[in-house]
């Protein structure tokens, strides 16, 4: 703001007698001049009323203004105080303290200077409570200047001021952006003040270089925090781009689940109880049965869909490394680790982390796994520094995990950490109304990658995949009919359907067979009942999880109950 402009504002002084006298634009004859003396109105006048001390209040602040040109941001709230302290000095006052408006539209003291013999605190006050006259008329742009508090006509004001011990104040609003910053007041202590017309246009002047200078620093706060959230997005997106090249690795089947069986509808039934909570699931069954696509399904149906899944074959990374690729690891955390790596914990930050073959992990991971599940804390190979991560985990396994706590290869209280949620996924071989769907989605799927057409199936080739009994499940579906696609040279596809292999030792029955005959021969006896008082898993003395997990792996299913 340059001099001339300063003359031009408003203000507003309070004389011995409370009588009002305007500072306008065109000279009114009602101006308080710099050349009324002290005796005249019975009060003393700051020092700066000869011509030598204007010059040298007027250099001060010129000196003042300069230096808040370029000043560092840092420096800003240092030297504000510096320069009350030194107008106070000039001007034999005793006090200067600078209040800014609060989002609620209160004053907040923020800097301050008063003299050694005079210094006491200086509280943060509601300006809706103790100031609103003085505030009032600084919001109208108004600098008010009071020569003698007794003189305030709001009483709310006028005994805040005493309880500080002011006698003189001059209020300079700090107006920025058309709005009110803030205020910058000067005050006497030790005795009443005039404030000539020359002194209130200099520190006019001061409180705008001020304004601009705490403009100036809260422009770069927000610049600086606008660029700490543009890097956080930044790093967000390059995680989700490693999450989705990765993904794009290999070939997956298409998330759709196939659900005409009893058994998938009532999978999916329990994924949409547990999808939209935060709660970890554990998928249970055997291998090929497709518990990634539930798990991907539970994800797609959760508030964290936005994000993609993250994925981890706990069984295809070798036990030296797996700590590193789940929690990631420090520059120098072993030989060969040249560089930081982010975990998967931290890639799935805000999203779905899916730990399929569970079952593999060392005992060693299974310690730093359970506390990541139990506090959602981990921690980089070679760094004791605890990182917090928001991650929801869906685990897979094809092992019975309880049998593997009883043989003490998998720890008991991380079994119960992620046994929150089990779903079984069911095989093939119970969801036999689901192959017709399940086999033209990989026709779908392979018509693209082939570029061929396919419109139909012979009838007799689907009623014998429904005849199989599928031991690799729908991985050895998918694998079947892609080598029926490879083949083809028509618009019919023929699925050359494979004969059972025949079993080396037929004449001596197997272990597994006796077991299954005598489960089969409970079962009959219990009507199938596996649960409760009387059911088969209390009379052959297990749980029911493992009665259904041993059921399983035999290939015994309800379709085989006796009429």
């Amino acid at each position: 703001m340059r001099l001339a402009e300063c003359d031009k504002m408003p203000s507003l002084t309070l004389g011995r007698r409370g009588q009002v006298a305007g500072r306008g634009v065109a000279g009114d004859s009602t101006l308080v001049h710099e050349d009324i003396t002290t005796d005249e109105v019975g009060l003393e006048a700051p020092r700066a009323t000869t011509l030598d001390d204007r010059l040298r209040f007027e250099q001060l602040v010129a000196n003042l203004a300069a230096r808040f040109v370029n000043i560092p941001p840092g420096e800003v709230d240092d030297a504000v105080v510096d320069s009350q302290r030194q107008i106070v000095l000039a001007l034999d006052l005793d006090r200067s303290t600078l209040f800014q408006i609060t989002e609620s539209g209160d004053l907040l003291f923020t800097h301050a200077w008063t003299r050694p013999e005079h210094d006491m605190p200086i509280p943060s006050v509601s300006g809706r409570v103790s100031f609103p006259w003085f505030l009032a008329r600084l919001r109208a742009g108004e600098t008010v200047a009071v020569s003698d508090v007794d003189e305030v006509p709001s009483a709310v004001d006028r005994d805040t001021l005493k309880s500080i011990r002011t006698r003189a104040t001059v209020a300079v609003p700090l107006l920025a952006s058309g709005g009110l910053l803030g205020t910058l007041t000067f005050a006497s202590i030790r005795s009443t003040r005039a404030w000539p017309g020359p002194v209130l246009d200099r520190l006019r002047l001061v409180g705008d270089v001020f304004t601009q200078a705490l403009a100036r620093r809260q422009a770069h706060r927000d610049l600086q925090k606008a660029l700490a959230e543009v890097s956080r997005l930044r790093d967000l997106l390059a995680r989700d781009n490693e999450v989705l090249h990765r993904e794009v690795q290999a070939l997956r089947p298409d998330g759709a689940i196939a659900a005409e069986s009893v058994a998938a509808q009532e999978a999916l039934r329990r994924i949409e109880q547990v999808a939209p909570t935060t709660a970890t699931v554990v998928l249970l069954g055997e291998t090929g049965c497709g518990k990634e696509v539930f798990a991907q399904a539970i994800h797609e149906r959760s508030p964290r869909n936005k994000r993609p899944m993250v994925r981890v074959n706990c069984g295809a990374i070798p036990t030296a490394l797996i700590e590193s690729e789940l929690f990631g690891r420090e520059r120098g955390a072993y030989t060969g680790a040249v560089s930081r790596q982010i975990g998967r914990f931290e890639l799935a930050e805000g999203s779905t982390i899916f730990l399929d073959e569970i079952g593999e992990l060392s005992l060693e991971a299974q310690v730093k796994l359970l506390r990541a599940v139990q506090d959602h804390v981990i921690e980089r190979l070679g760094s004791t520094q605890p990182i917090k991560v928001d991650v929801r985990v869906i685990a897979a396994t094809n092992r019975n995990l309880e049998e593997a706590v009883a043989a003490g290869t998998f720890r008991e209280d991380l079994f119960y950490r992620l046994n929150v949620f089990p779903i079984t996924v069911p095989p093939l071989r119970e969801r036999v109304e689901d192959i017709p769907g399940l086999v033209w989605s990989f026709v779908d799927e392979f018509s693209r990658a082939f570029g061929k057409s396919i419109t139909s199936i012979a009838r007799e080739d689907m009623a014998a995949l429904q005849r199989c009994a599928w031991p690799g499940n729908i991985r050895e579906l998918r694998n079947l009919v892609e080598r029926a696609m490879i083949v083809t040279t028509g618009p019919k596809l023929v699925i050359d359907v494979p004969a059972p292999l025949p079993r080396a030792h037929d004449k001596s029955p197997r272990l597994a067979d006796v077991e299954a005959r005598h489960i089969r021969s409970v079962l009959d006896s219990t009507a199938w009942r596996v649960r409760g008082p009387g059911g088969a898993a209390e009379i052959l003395g297990v749980k029911p999880t493992t009665l259904e997990g041993r059921m399983a792996k035999l290939g015994i299913r309800r379709s085989d109950r006796r009429p």
